[in-house]
């Protein structure tokens, strides 16, 4: 849980720091604005993936299924500067499959906390491989990161490219080609 009072004196804290005046009129809210934002933007730390994972549908047959392009907004845990960009998960079920709509939903789940892209792509799929128990899960995610494009090397629109795979997608190559494929990248 956000603990709104030690937000807003950090923020306080900080506009002093950088040589602001926190009382000033353009920012004399702005240290509860941060706040609620992030009771939003850090959300994710309070969820569990399993609640919406666990909403599952058998299934007789199924070849591999792809959500892509789930757009997400995370926050760097090294900077405290945001990355965002899409994620794309395929998995080949067993018996049983998902809502789409709860594979962005772990998306969001896991974007909504300070976070590093590696570690957010291998939560999502091990949260996937646990709470729906595929035959195997393979996630790519594609993030820009304002740490890069706005200080430091100052690269803007250079993309960093993650991958997770577990079950099948590790074990069969023409599994991965597919996936790449479905995502219109080739192998």
């Amino acid at each position: 849980m956000i603990d709104q009072d030690k937000v807003r004196e950090a923020v306080r804290l900080f506009l002093e720091g950088i040589g602001e005046d926190p009382d000033r009129a353009g920012l004399a809210d702005t240290p509860d604005r941060v706040a609620r934002m992030y009771q939003e933007l850090a959300g994710g730390m309070d969820q569990d993936p399993g609640e919406c994972l666990s909403r599952v549908f058998p299934v007789q047959d199924s070849g591999m299924v792809l959500e892509r392009d789930i757009m997400f907004y995370s926050t760097c845990e090294h900077h405290l500067l945001p990355f965002f960009g899409k994620a794309h998960i395929a998995y080949v079920p067993d018996g049983r499959v998902v809502g789409l709509s709860k594979l962005a939903r772990t998306v969001e789940i896991y974007a909504r906390r300070l976070q590093i892209q590696e570690q957010m792509t291998a939560q999502i799929a091990d949260a996937i491989m646990k709470y729906l128990k595929p035959k195997g899960v393979m996630v790519l995610v594609e993030a820009e990161h304002m740490c890069m494009t706005m200080r430091g090397v100052k690269k803007p629109g250079s993309q960093t490219v993650t991958i997770a795979s577990r079950g099948v997608f590790q074990e069969q190559e023409e599994l991965r080609e597919q996936f790449f494929k479905m995502l219109g990248r080739g192998c």
